[in-house]
């Protein structure tokens, strides 16, 4: 047989192991067997497997035989019969394993508190004596305890914390997109897998067993889309078993919204609804409240998430993974991924959160540690008498990976994330193998792993006691290569953005009217227009991310949730011209539409026959909380119209006539929408002002013109066709603008302000990279990179079509065959209203096309400019800077690109210009003295980044298809120095909730004598201040009502509009009697006195900051129902009422 080596002990049996080096086989009798000479016997069970280790490191042999001694775990052991006995089939057909060095253990002290790295973990590698000990240990004590052959031996996951070790939490976790290149029911049934294989539903159906089998495993799971969805599908015994897991801490809801959302396509308003959503069915349902915000995947991150998703939700702390690739390789060499995030300059720290920024990915580390049933990455393979035994190479990979990231990490805690997109498919495959890593790692022993959730790691983070870097601003842009920028998909799908933005206002509105009416356990309701703009939150929906198919489904969800959501408002609306607000109701006798393709001119209401007597009755509501003035525009046929308001009186109107381009729109879209033809073409557009009360609603009536009585203006019309004037003036109120012989703006001038500046405004495209090249990288859904840029020129002067009249002058322009300009100034506005359709962009050349607006000024600003976070705070930007961290540009415009959710401003110290848009786009200032927006993109190639699919967006109508016609509308204002704050506060809460339309139609008598023409839910003699806004108002299921309401400004943004406000909620709600009032978190989920108490307080490097001057509104007195509202606070609570005291306030 060879060279031999016979080991023997004697116990209760006789063992011997006999190991032929030269064959490279162990033998392992129980029969007795004399001891080689030389050599002592061996002492029996645990207390002789380190004579065994000796006898086999002094053999000539040495190394060899310990490799093949050491081969054998815990769950083998030697047979009892008489008789040779192999342990493995073939030991020769094992390769060898690695030889590992010993490593250099980390110290077993605690960390020192005043050091920010007082640990450096080495990644030298040695023999793995302790854990070829423990396994020898453990395999001759099984044997010399008389087991006769292979048992099952439990893995010990039970570790905690371990004290002055390196601890490794190890975190399970899957992420699963609500959409992206499945639709979210695709996903959650598994369907269509020849894109993917991915079902959420066996996620969640296999977690549940796989963590009953032990005690010590832990998941976390995010996306309550998902879980919702499995949790009504579940019997009453599952439902028990699985409250169990979370109330133990074993499933832990973490992030808790129906989505993760993105943070920079997304209003902040948007973001906290579909939290809330998530967050209050855990709290009714489980009895939890999240602590944690789990924001791994969207790209980059807001200041507004980290202080208003983040601090005020009640988190502790905020993780997340993707940051521009520089940043992160400097915080690496710095130890500064894990901050303390102050992203808002309002609060201070008084909203500071902890952040951490994963090494790498959202992934598991470096090393292979993939364990679905089809990954590739190897196995924990610990039985012998299988092939492929890899206990010692799986041990020292985890511990490799493990060093290496302790090395940028401060405190002795890591997070190592164990999963990844759609994983634990089968859960059991995952846990089986993170049962053996932390068992045997942990027999290892030079680091300490534990099953662990975000929660046990944050809360040892915060008991190292340290103090941590500070951060401050945001995480954008994002790039994760010197050529790819993330910064396409600020505006990608332009027409689904401004879908959602359209739908996020009516459901602000929608919910007010239904707690006016009364919320009705039949009968519409708007809960399926939450669900669907909850969903399209998400950072593959509204960020125009995912596939074409699946674009389509979130468009259709809203679709369905805007016509629900419109019944319930009509119905609403019928009950309150009716009854007002004294009484529920819930089937008025009057009927009122909505016209929801007004925006491609079509409102069959307002497109009726006038002629024969009837009156076409449109009643406006105000979802804001002051009084409104603003101008109507609806389609008409007839060109001989008046138009009175809810007191009888006529009052100005104006008919502008349609453009052939409106028209064409119409013609496609409307069939495209609705399968039909929309039939004969309205002339004109009726204009005529409104004022509205707040919250409320006014009634205006449409007839037509008796012969004797005024009749609605028509617009003049003026073309500068053939025209040999020099310069051409517009506006008929102080606002005016000036435009030169070319047909191009000139001249701004505001004689109330005394402001006067030149500018001009004009288009241009960015040819999209193909990806041909050095660099494949293309332009794509989510990466902007240009490869040229080209200015949108016409042969000579630009035509003009000048509309002139008393509520607006227009000028229209067509700026080339696909770009069509209407540029609006009203009598009674302040601003510049600038309409653009564009599209379909033309493909011809082979060049993808990025579509930009630019406005230029001489004014010199210094590389400096604000955007929006979220539509909440402005944030500076600096051109080719970034306040943190040095960076190289290699993307010039694309690397200077931000989102823009409200607007974007410049100023030069002796004015200010503002540009405010009506949904999210991608914009910067490229020059001093420019601003641009992105309209709109057509693309060829897939940028690489996993959609596969070109960001090529077409409509098809009658078998024809072409590419998608964008039309959308910004608003442009040059302020005085210090005074834009309150156009940009007051006008963009206006965007964002336009006034809501509706119609029906009278057949002669009085409208008023039957209805109430003119209604305010407040007090008639109240309204909010300029600088406070009504977010949310909402009737709960159980009868009470979620009321936020939010400052506007930030402080020091406005020398009087960024004080301390209040909020008298006695006149916000006359004729109700509020019974008790809770605040809450922003999320309405905890009492915000208790979150406050019990969230984490964390300390930030440096020496101790000045004073700060945090100003919040105190707690609300019961008796006196007075909310403040420091800049910046916004301030939920939960209201019941008792009785209603008094009717409806008829103004």
């Amino acid at each position: 047989m060879g060279t031999l080596l016979h080991l023997h002990w004697k116990k209760k049996y006789s063992l011997s192991a006999s190991i032929d080096v030269h064959q490279r086989s162990i033998i392992v009798k129980s029969s007795s067997a004399r001891t080689v000479t030389g050599y002592p016997d061996i002492k029996g069970g645990p207390e002789g497997a380190e004579d065994i280790n000796n006898i086999c490191e002094n053999h000539p042999a040495g190394a060899d035989v310990a490799r093949r001694v050491r081969n054998y775990s815990p769950r083998v052991v030697a047979h009892r019969q008489a008789g040779p006995t192999h342990a493995s089939s073939s030991l020769a057909a094992r390769p060898p394993p690695v030889t590992v060095h010993s490593p250099r253990r980390p110290p077993s002290v605690a960390p020192s508190p005043s050091s920010h790295s007082p640990l450096r973990f080495s990644s030298e590698r040695a023999s793995m004596g302790p854990v070829r000990l423990a396994i020898l240990a453990a395999v001759f004590a099984a044997a010399a305890a008389g087991v006769g052959e292979a048992v099952y031996i439990p893995y010990n996951t039970s570790a905690g914390v371990v004290p002055g070790k390196l601890n490794v939490h190890v975190v399970p976790h899957t992420h699963d997109d609500v959409g992206w290149l499945k639709t979210v029911d695709q996903y959650y049934v598994g369907s269509n897998n020849s894109i993917q294989g991915a079902c959420v539903q066996n996620v969640l159906d296999s977690l549940i067993p796989a963590l009953l089998k032990d005690e010590n495993r832990k998941f976390i799971y995010v996306e309550q889309a998902f879980f919702q969805r499995w949790w009504r599908n579940q019997n009453d015994m599952i439902k028990d078993t699985v409250k169990g897991l979370i109330s133990s801490g074993r499933l832990e809801l973490i992030n808790g919204g129906m989505c993760m959302h993105d943070e920079a396509a997304v209003h902040y308003i948007d973001m906290i609804d579909q939290t809330t959503l998530g967050h209050r069915f855990i709290k009714e349902e489980f009895g939890q409240i999240p602590r944690i915000g789990w924001q791994i995947d969207p790209f980059g991150h807001s200041a507004v998430q980290a202080y208003l998703l983040g601090a005020e939700v009640g988190f502790d702390a905020f993780y997340f993974f993707r940051i521009d690739y520089q940043d992160r390789d400097t915080r690496k060499g710095t130890k500064e991924l894990e901050v303390v995030w102050r992203g808002s300059k309002s609060f201070g720290s008084s909203a500071d959160i902890f952040a951490g920024i994963f090494p790498k990915n959202y992934e598991p580390p470096p090393g292979d540690f993939y364990f679905e049933v089809d990954d590739e990455s190897p196995v924990v393979q610990d039985d012998p008498l299988l092939f492929d035994y890899n206990v010692e190479e799986r041990v020292n990979d985890f511990v490799a990976a493990a060093l290496a990231q302790a090395n940028i990490t401060r405190t002795n805690h890591i997070m190592f994330t164990m999963g990844t997109d759609f994983k634990y498919q089968y859960a059991e495959s995952w846990f089986r193998n993170m049962d053996k890593l932390i068992h045997y790692v942990n027999k290892d022993g030079r680091v300490n792993a534990l099953y662990s959730t975000p929660s046990i790691y944050t809360d040892a983070k915060y008991a190292a006691n340290e103090p941590w870097p500070l951060k401050t601003n945001d995480f954008f842009p994002y790039a994760d290569d010197p050529n790819a920028y993330w910064t396409g998909y600020f505006t990608s799908r332009p027409a689904l953005k401004r879908y959602v933005r359209v739908m996020s206002g009516y459901y602000l509105a929608a919910r007010q009217l239904e707690f006016l009416k009364g919320k009705s356990k039949s009968g519409p309701t708007t809960d399926y227009l939450g669900d669907a703009l909850a969903l399209a939150q998400h950072h593959d929906a509204v960020t125009g991310t995912e596939k074409q198919h699946v674009a389509d489904d979130y468009a259709k969800r809203l679709s369905i949730g805007y016509t629900k959501a419109q019944d319930l408002v009509s119905t609403s609306l019928g009950c309150l011209t009716e009854s007002g607000t004294k009484s529920r109701c819930s089937s008025p006798t009057t009927k009122f539409s909505q016209c929801l393709l007004l925006n491609v001119t079509y409102c069959p209401p307002s497109e009726m026959d006038f002629s024969k007597g009837k009156s076409l009755v449109v009643l406006v509501y105000n979802s804001l909380g002051w009084k409104r003035e603003d101008v109507l525009r609806v389609p008409v046929f007839s060109d001989s119209i008046v138009v009175h308001d809810s007191e009888g009186r006529e009052i100005e109107s104006q008919l502008l006539p349609i453009t052939s381009a409106s028209l064409n729109i119409r013609d496609k879209h409307v069939k495209a929408y609705l399968g039909t033809s929309p039939g004969a073409k309205p002339k004109f557009w009726l204009a005529f002002t409104v004022s509205v009360p707040p919250l409320g609603f006014n009634t205006y009536f449409v007839s037509s013109a008796k012969k004797s009585a005024s009749v609605s203006l028509k617009s003049t019309v003026y073309s500068s066709q053939g025209s040999k004037d020099s310069n051409l003036q517009v506006g008929q109120g102080d606002l005016k603008l000036q435009y030169n012989a070319a047909g191009a703006l000139s001249l701004y001038s505001d004689s109330k302000t005394l402001v006067e500046a030149n500018f001009e405004q004009k288009y241009k495209y960015y040819i999209g990279q193909d990806g041909n090249g050095s660099d494949p990288q293309a332009s794509g859904a989510y990466i902007f990179r240009p490869n040229g840029t080209v200015p949108i020129k016409t042969d000579g002067p630009v035509p003009l079509t000048v509309l002139r009249g008393p509520i607006l002058d227009e000028v229209h322009q067509q700026i080339n065959s696909w770009i069509y300009q209407i540029t609006r100034v009203y009598k009674g506005k302040d601003y510049v209203e600038t309409e653009f359709i564009v599209g379909p962009i033309p493909i011809d050349d082979g060049n993808g096309k990025e579509v930009a607006t630019e406005i230029v000024t001489n004014m010199a600003t210094n590389k400096t400019f604000y955007t929006d976070s979220s539509g909440r705070d402005f944030i500076k930007r600096i051109r080719d800077y970034r306040s943190e961290w040095k960076i190289e540009v290699h993307q010039p415009i694309a690397g200077n690109y931000y989102p823009v959710n409200l607007g974007i401003y410049v100023e030069d110290g002796s004015k200010e210009l503002s540009v405010l848009v009506d949904r999210s786009v991608g914009g910067s200032s490229i020059k001093d003295g420019q601003i641009e927006l992105m309209l709109h993109r057509r693309l060829l190639h897939d940028d690489g980044r996993g959609v596969a699919e070109a960001l090529n967006e077409t409509v098809c109508l009658d078998n024809q298809c072409e590419g998608l016609i964008i039309e959308g509308k910004y608003y442009l204002k040059i302020d005085p120095q210090g005074e834009g704050a309150r156009w940009r506060r007051t006008f963009g809460q206006e965007i964002y909730s336009p006034l809501l339309l509706a119609f029906s139609e009278q057949d002669g008598g009085n409208w008023a004598n039957s209805h109430i023409p003119k209604l305010s839910a407040m007090d008639p003699t109240y309204s909010l201040p300029d600088n406070v806004a009504l977010l949310t108002l909402q009737e709960l299921e159980d009868g009470s009502v979620l009321l936020r309401v939010a400052h506007l400004y930030e402080a020091g943004e406005h020398r009087e509009l960024s004080a301390l406000a209040s909020v008298d909620l006695k006149r916000v709600f006359p004729d109700k009697k509020i019974g008790k009032i809770i605040e809450t978190s922003l999320s309405a989920n905890q009492e915000r006195a208790a979150m406050e108490k019990k969230r984490l307080k964390w300390k930030v490097q440096g020496p101790p900051a000045a004073d700060e001057k945090v100003v919040r509104g105190g707690p609300v007195d019961p008796s006196k129902l007075v909310v403040e509202l420091g800049p910046m606070e916004i301030r939920t609570f939960i209201v019941s009422f008792d009785r209603a005291i008094s009717g409806n306030q008829l103004l």
